[in-house]
């Protein structure tokens, strides 16, 4: 038999950490002392010593080893465990992957323009939404104040519930920028169900990845934060999927003060 000392120098596993394994249940002494409290270990033990530290260094925590030494013996349960283990790891390193990706585009983006930082984009998921909505080719982007004036007034007598969260977008679905006749629809979201109105309509809107970066102020600022959430996808693997809508947050509904404007800008996207 070894003393706990000389068989933490054979397993290269420290005298604190065997205790513990005895703690837990993971790994008893063959025999302790009655009058020293001395542990000590048989050299047959030094093998089970040995797979610990091996599905350690694997990733799995202390409980999931404890499960696998009682079954190691058995091909098909031990199999499975590493095979689950493996899924794991290797959405953890496509995880990784894509945020040193961010990183590298956010480096040198920042080395070719400090400015498009002062942006911060992110992906995001929205989920299935049920909204009114109005959609019209209006005279230009500037007058997209029409579209909610109509909704207002064809559902003012609904009494409509505000959805929760409640978002109110523009979406410009014109595949290029027009100078006239341009193709928007504003989206205000709801809880219930009503009526179609002559211009108003009420459907469900579908779950949409976008890419996203909010700004306060001004509208004068929009197209910088386009061409930032524009770039970033271009640069992290994303291609466009779907026409670019605006999130107003805080618009000239609740202030008139423009500095106050909160405005999110959104790309629909799909990995390449």
């Amino acid at each position: 038999m070894l003393k706990i000392g000389d068989f933490s120098k054979l397993s290269r596993v420290s005298i604190r950490m065997l205790r513990h394994y005895d703690e837990i249940g993971l790994l008893h002494p063959v025999k302790i002392d009655p009058d020293s409290g001395y542990r000590y270990y048989s050299e047959n033990q030094l093998p089970i010593a040995g797979r610990i530290a091996a599905l350690k260094d694997m990733g799995f925590g202390l409980a999931a080893i404890g499960e696998m030494l009682d079954c190691y013996a058995e091909k098909r349960l031990l199999e499975r465990h590493l095979r689950v283990k493996q899924a794991e790891l290797l959405e953890q390193s496509q995880q990784i992957a894509y945020r040193l990706r961010l990183l590298d585009t956010a480096l040198e983006r920042l080395r070719k323009d400090g400015e498009t930082m002062k942006y911060d984009v992110t992906l995001k998921t929205f989920p299935e939404r049920y909204a009114a909505t109005v959609r019209m080719h209006i005279p230009s982007y500037e007058m997209e104040g029409m579209l909610w004036n109509i909704l207002m007034k064809e559902t003012a007598q609904m009494h409509l519930t505000d959805g929760d969260p409640c978002y109110c977008c523009a979406v410009f679905h014109d595949k290029e920028y027009r100078e006239t006749e341009v193709d928007v629809e504003v989206q205000k979201d709801v809880k219930g169900h009503y009526p179609d109105t002559e211009h108003v309509k009420f459907q469900a809107l579908p779950e949409v990845t976008v890419a996203s970066a909010t700004c306060k102020g001004s509208y004068d600022q929009m197209s910088d934060i386009m061409a930032a959430v524009a770039g970033w996808v271009t640069d992290n693997g994303y291609e466009f999927d779907g026409p670019a809508f605006y999130i107003y947050h805080v618009s000239p509904h609740e202030t008139s003060d423009p500095n106050e404007f909160v405005t999110e800008v959104c790309y629909p996207v799909r990995r390449k």
